[in-house]
């Protein structure tokens, strides 16, 4: 089996497993209790918030545990209109964001907020000069991600970061789920981020887990009230078997990061290069810096994307169609709409998103593969 399906989730590392099954099993006790196991899970806790920190050169009061990507960007976009909407109703973001942040910016618009979807360019990519264009005196809150998770595009972060450094009320949030581990951590940890938001299954470390940075003095209303946890920004018991496997699996990705960005990318060089020859392919992702080394986003024009999914996957190949939260949808992609690629190029898109864990050699493979299959479907094209 080939597993080209990172994007959509990681396989637990083993290390990361049984550090979960450890504290599940060992210190299982209520980090909110005040008796010696409830503090013992407590301060297990505080060591992997600190480790986390420590990692991205942040505070550790700056992390804050979630249940994943989704509750982050949910929370950081409704947390930031509850808490400053005397202040202004406009939001701006982009018109590729994640459905975790747009959704939640459309239930804002019924509520009276007023929204800007920046546009992109053919590589889905924003121009600063449109967000700053875009900027009104009742601006609240500026929500872009780090990297596509469609097509890879790393968005300008820094250029944007320092056009806020004007605004310093304006909240900036990124969403960095696609983020970790991909050598961009200096963009998406600025000094002008306010929020940033990861999620503990892009990096190995189990589902339901992750957490966001809010900076410090920043305030961001809580959705979930309850028993203060959190610093009172996110109430329920904490996972503390899963926040403890998640930490150490930012150390295991963090420590190879260097290595896996380099496989990742040639590895996506070896396949860009070998499906670039043949006619009815059309590539949306880069090979070059601008794109993250570990998405390439392609289209078998005249062929569905689900089509394409299920012909590798009777080969033991599993890739997707674009994002794995709408590929069961049928629907158009979103980033490729935005970049106004024609409807029947983009149905047939398909997405390969790589892992630390991918060689050359399934590269290789894969390319075998697609020679295959190609075959078969340029006859039906044809």
């Amino acid at each position: 089996m080939i597993y080209f399906d990172n994007s959509a989730t990681t396989q637990v590392a083993p290390e990361v497993l049984q550090t979960y099954n450890t504290v599940s099993q060992k210190i299982w006790g209520n980090p909110s209790s005040l008796h010696n196991f409830g503090e013992e899970a407590w301060n297990l806790l505080e060591q992997a918030r600190q480790q986390i920190a420590n990692l991205f050169h942040v505070n550790p009061g700056e992390i804050i545990f979630t249940s994943g990507g989704s509750e982050g960007d949910n929370w950081v976009v409704k947390g930031t209109a509850m808490a400053k909407q005397r202040f202004g109703k406009h939001i701006i973001t982009t018109s590729v964001e994640h459905a975790a942040v747009r959704n939640p910016t459309e239930q804002l618009k019924e509520l009276g907020f007023d929204v800007t979807y920046l546009p992109v360019d053919k590589e889905g990519r924003i121009n600063p000069a449109d967000l700053k264009a875009a900027i009104r005196p009742d601006t609240i809150l500026v929500s872009i991600m780090a990297v596509n998770n469609e097509i890879g595009t790393i968005q300008p972060i820094k250029e944007v970061g320092e056009i806020l450094k004007d605004y310093p009320n304006i909240h900036f949030h990124v969403d960095a789920v696609q983020a970790i581990g991909k050598g961009i951590d200096d963009a998406v940890f600025s000094d002008r981020v306010d929020f940033a938001t990861f999620s503990g299954h892009k990096f190995h470390a189990p589902r339901g887990t992750g957490f966001v940075y809010v900076k410090a003095g920043r305030k961001l209303a809580p959705l979930v009230a309850g028993g203060g946890q959190e610093r009172g920004l996110r109430s329920g018991t904490e996972n503390t078997p899963g926040d403890v496997a998640m930490a150490r699996a930012i150390r295991l990705v963090k420590e190879g990061e260097a290595d896996a960005v380099k496989r990742e990318q040639a590895i996506k060089e070896r396949i860009y290069d070998h499906i670039k020859q043949f006619d009815h392919v059309k590539i949306f992702s880069g090979r070059d810096q601008g794109f993250a080394p570990h998405i390439l986003c392609f289209a078998i024009v005249g062929v569905r994307g689900e089509t394409i999914v299920h012909a590798f996957e009777d080969q033991g190949i599993y890739i997707s169609t674009t994002s794995a939260c709408s590929s069961k949808k049928h629907a158009e992609a979103g980033t490729l709409a935005a970049m106004k690629v024609p409807e029947n190029e983009a149905t047939s898109a398909v997405r390969i998103s790589l892992g630390d864990q991918n060689t050359l050699e399934e590269a290789e493979q894969f390319n075998k593969t697609f020679d295959k299959l190609y075959a078969g479907f340029k006859k039906i094209i044809e």
